[in-house]
């Protein structure tokens, strides 16, 4: 798949108690990989059996409300200060912080909203977490997750939709030139409302390099049981020092489509991508590098349809094995 391309870049509580008594009542169905699947909402994001949970946020507060400016820093305009224009990537919207763009809704959820103009500009949303610390302990694990309904919009009227929940080296913050060497883990990636997501690595050099670039190494797969597009799906990426080849794995629904180990790269490849903290993003791109060649044309086009949402549920970090681990949860009040 086609990627962002850096020459210098890229639950909730809830108040509606009968609704919790439902699904107390449903409790024998089953809940895959931490998340729960096919319902509009869930509960505080908790850690998978054997697991505990580092640091999490819910996006329970008010209605039209920014997420937690505790846990979140929100991006704006066409590039990073110094960086590559339009994030590197040949997006065309502008990154606001209005809440018409980016805003909790009330439910428990984010909602990232891409919105055009009367005169075909387009105005989005992107966050990225203030941590840039995210890697699993010595000899241990950590998975990284969140349950996210793409934007419920396909076809024509999808033409440039590209929503992505994604990490990145911590090194990248503040030198905006070092991509890809300093890894980009794609968790979630869907382009044109199409009926698939798809999950990457990011690493070595750019153009080429033993992972690719700038299309990176990785895998789409179906949503089960229900389409990906206008449907929550939890998606989750471990992180496996624990094993020998240290390995990389993407799920949907609990089901591994995708994995990576330290064997396919050489050792530098892989310490440069690996041996350090990542921070997580958010965001809802609108045309650029992967829209652009699945879709055959420059998008968005004509027909794309403005003001479809991508909602975001929870997200998540918890740690498995190995080392001490901090476990302080850093969710956003109750709204």
């Amino acid at each position: 798949m086609y990627r962002k391309r850096f020459t210098g870049r890229r639950h909730a509580r809830r108040s509606l108690q009968p609704l919790r008594a439902a699904l107390g009542a449903l409790s024998g169905l089953a809940l895959l990989g931490g998340g729960l699947y096919g319902f509009a909402s869930a509960d505080e994001p908790s850690a998978p059996d054997g697991w505990h949970l580092v640091w999490s946020d819910s996006f329970s507060g008010a209605a039209g409300t920014s997420p937690s400016s505790d846990n979140w820093i929100i991006d704006t305009g066409t590039s990073y200060p110094g960086g590559a224009a339009h994030w590197g990537t040949g997006e065309v919207e502008t990154y606001t912080s209005n809440t018409a763009n980016l805003q909790q809704d009330g439910n428990g959820n984010l909602e990232i909203t891409p919105i055009e103009d009367a005169e075909g500009n387009w105005t989005s949303g992107r966050i990225e977490t203030k941590r840039s610390d995210f890697e699993p302990p010595a000899g241990g694990k950590l998975r990284v997750e969140s349950r996210i309904q793409i934007p419920d919009v396909t076809g024509d009227a999808a033409d440039g939709y590209w929503p992505a929940f994604w990490t990145l080296g911590g090194a990248f913050r503040g030198n905006f030139t070092n991509w890809p060497g300093i890894g980009e883990f794609d968790i979630m990636e869907n382009a044109n409302g199409a009926d698939k997501v798809s999950g990457t690595l990011h690493c070595g050099t750019d153009p080429g390099g033993p992972c690719n670039e700038t299309t990176g190494l990785g895998e789409s797969h179906s949503c089960p049981d229900s389409a990906c597009a206008g449907n929550f799906h939890t998606y989750a990426f471990e992180w496996d020092r624990s094993v020998s080849p240290q390995e990389l794995r993407w799920y949907v629904d609990g089901v591994q489509y995708h994995s990576v180990n330290e064997s396919q790269v050489d050792e530098a490849t892989w310490d440069a991508a690996t041996a350090h903290g990542h921070y997580l993003l958010l965001n809802l791109a609108m045309g650029g590098a992967f829209p652009d060649p699945v879709a055959g044309h420059a998008t968005p086009s004509s027909a794309t349809k403005s003001g479809v949402p991508m909602l975001v549920d929870y997200v998540s970090v918890s740690s498995s094995d190995g080392g001490a681990t901090s476990t302080t949860s850093s969710s956003s009040p109750a709204g």
